[in-house]
């Protein structure tokens, strides 16, 4: 508990201080976890659902409402959204760096939306790399196995005089593709070459970074036809692509412990391409102002500016196509924070607010009230009061998505002589989704070996997207068929409400245990015909497992040899009929000199395969996840 997080408020300050739902998984946990990719090492945050649907393509919500495109979540790497505008979700296949580099992942459980803006409705992920000056020398490290065929990364840091460090970096990987439920191929290999740089430059108060990568990624799709049959012609599988990069400066200056400025700006770019499903251009801007200072004693003020430009360009596919083509969205925003001494040492009090504009819906208003209660250095009680917005995507102004072909219209299909092509529409008028959430949470340090750590939520939602039927109509093309335009509306409503868990204990100086469980129940208001046709929101409350535990456990049989085991639980999820599931993952690591690792790692060990979730939209096949092995090497030097 007394490690140092920053997302909570911009600022540094211990985890026990934090007024809000907050885990930190550190470079030494996603080590021993095994985990190759970031989605991998989220799932030992609790309350955060993570969901492999393919090779390539996650689900990955906070507190419910998961999906392909789960749009209630802020993700950050280094301070830098990495959120899509353009679906309102998180591309994780985009979302990578040489894993040896992350120095902590912070995972916000809750709205922040005072601090980080629209979009952090049900949590904020920030994932935080090392700075230059600690990654000095040479990395190599390369490995293979069943699933994961084969993955290298190197990393060279150095230093050009006392106060500049720099490291460059590259890695790559190939992973297998998946197979379906009928034990066909999925067509989702996936290959991927990054690399990157970082900069870092101190002179007396000031400190400057300068950060860029460059990605690209190869993978596929099929697509189940049995969705799509006439009137959409299309091949079944494809293979596709995607390319980017980004560059991030900053500039910190630090005046002394309670003063600050902070000025950030980055550009982002991507080119995705498809052709079963979507194809894209796009393209962002973003400058970040905070300045933070102290006011007579008891005041902690921090208040700040945000800019963001987002300029798009969406081919048109079989599936997928968008009205205009072309577009560019402006965001613009003000926040301030006031942190409150009430009773040194015990009582503090938060307030804040943050201001955005946006091109969809206007002016927006997130304000933010927390309470933290110290009574002494173990126990810490928090509360919080707080509104968000889910402001709407270009896809829900937008799009034409020919969602599917259907036989069966509940009601009155068996008289219709055609079959029924639904297209999802998107309407200028969409609205934001709102939340109200009321958050309370107790800390407890039994003794410096043990602490637990309790969240509790009431989340009170109100113009969530929900679907309706436009007039059905006819078309003469080939084959002659019905066109039932579905529209997106926010007249969906609901409320959740859970618990999330968390225990720390070093048994002995060799072992140590780790554990969560989490707990929601969701309640959804919409459509009671075409919820369930919609698993993002109408039928959102049968897509969220209820029930998820984690348990870890490290154990150093000496400074040369570690064994760490991970079981996990997931109960099921109705929607897709998929039953609960327990999985363990297994990491032994040995070192035959200090600067030498070499390890094995199995995944999924309790059976052959299981099945975990389905992407929702884009109608890909389902797959089973597999059991998987892979060894591998690491040298530092």
């Amino acid at each position: 508990m007394k490690i140092e997080v920053t997302s909570a408020s911009r600022r540094s300050q211990k985890l026990s201080e934090v007024p809000s739902a907050i885990f930190v998984i550190t470079q030494d946990d996603i080590r021993r976890s095994g985990a190759t990719s970031i989605p991998e090492a989220l799932r030992m945050a609790p309350g955060v659902d993570v969901a492999r649907i393919g090779t390539d393509k996650w689900a990955i919500s906070i507190r419910g409402f998961n999906g392909r495109f789960a749009d209630k979540l802020q993700v950050l790497m280094d301070g830098r959204s990495v959120y899509n505008p353009l679906f309102a979700g998180v591309q994780w296949e985009q979302q990578d760096t040489l894993i040896e580099d992350i120095e902590r992942i912070e995972v916000i459980r809750g709205p922040n939306a005072a601090v980080w803006g629209a979009n952090a409705v049900n949590g904020v992920i920030n994932i935080i790399t090392k700075r230059a000056a600690n990654t000095q020398g040479i990395l190599l490290s390369a490995g293979g196995g069943s699933f994961e065929h084969g993955f290298f990364g190197a990393r060279y840091g150095g230093r050009i005089n006392d106060d500049t460090h720099y490291r460059f970096y590259a890695k790559g990987f190939t992973r297998d593709n998946m197979n379906t439920l009928s034990g066909g191929s999925a067509n989702d290999a996936w290959h991927q070459g990054r690399g990157g740089f970082r900069l870092d430059h101190s002179r007396g108060i000031d400190q400057f970074t300068v950060q860029g990568d460059i990605f690209y990624n190869a993978f596929g799709d099929r697509l189940n036809k049995a969705n799509l049959s006439a009137p959409i012609i299309q091949a079944e599988t494809a293979r596709g692509h995607n390319e980017g990069g980004n560059i991030r400066l900053r500039w910190d200056r630090t005046i002394s412990d309670r003063s600050s400025i902070m000025l950030q700006t980055y550009y982002d770019r991507v080119d995705y391409r498809l052709l079963t499903s979507s194809a894209f251009r796009a393209e962002s801007f973003d400058i970040d102002f905070q300045h933070r200072f102290p006011l007579f004693d008891k005041h902690d003020l921090t208040w700040g500016a945000n800019y963001r430009l987002y300029h798009n360009k969406v081919l048109s596919t079989e599936l997928i196509s968008f009205n205009p083509r072309l577009q560019t969205n402006h965001l613009a925003s003000a926040f301030i924070r006031d942190e409150i001494t009430l009773i040194p040492a015990h009582l503090r009090l938060t307030l804040g607010s943050r201001f955005d504009h946006n091109d969809f819906t206007g002016m927006e208003i997130q304000p933010n009230a927390r309470l933290m209660f110290t009574p002494d250095e173990r126990n810490s009680l928090w509360l919080a009061v707080s509104r968000a917005v889910r402001t709407p995507s270009r896809a829900e102004n937008d799009i034409h998505f020919n969602a599917n072909t259907i036989a069966d219209v509940p009601g009155f299909s068996a008289l219709l002589p055609f079959p029924v092509l639904t297209q999802l529409m998107g309407t200028p008028n969409f609205n934001s989704e709102k939340l109200l959430a009321y958050e309370l949470g107790f800390r407890h340090q039994f003794s410096p070996q043990a602490s637990l750590d309790v969240a509790t939520f009431y989340n009170d939602y109100s113009q969530l997207r929900d679907l309706s039927a436009g007039a059905l109509s006819f078309h003469a093309g080939f084959p002659p068929h019905l066109m039932l335009p579905v529209l997106l509306t926010n007249r969906a409503s609901g409320y959740t409400y859970g618990v999330e868990t968390s225990a720390d204990w070093r048994a002995s100086e060799k072992w140590r245990l780790q554990g969560n469980y989490s707990f929601i129940d969701m309640h959804i208001h919409s459509d009671s015909i075409l919820r369930q046709f919609d698993p993002t929101t109408g039928s959102a409350n049968t897509v969220s497992p209820q029930h998820q535990i984690s348990a870890r456990s490290h154990y150093d049989f000496s400074d040369h040899l570690q064994l760490n085991l991970w079981l996990r639980y997931v109960s099921r999820i109705d929607f897709y009929r998929i039953p609960g599931y327990v999985t363990m993952d297994a990491r032994l690591g040995y070192k035959p000199k200090r600067n030498i690792e070499l390890f094995i790692v199995g995944q999924n060990l309790f059976s052959q395969n299981h099945r975990e979730f389905v992407s929702d939209f884009i109608p890909s096949f389902p797959t089973y996840i597999p059991r998987g092995i892979y060894a591998g090497a690491e040298w530092r030097f």
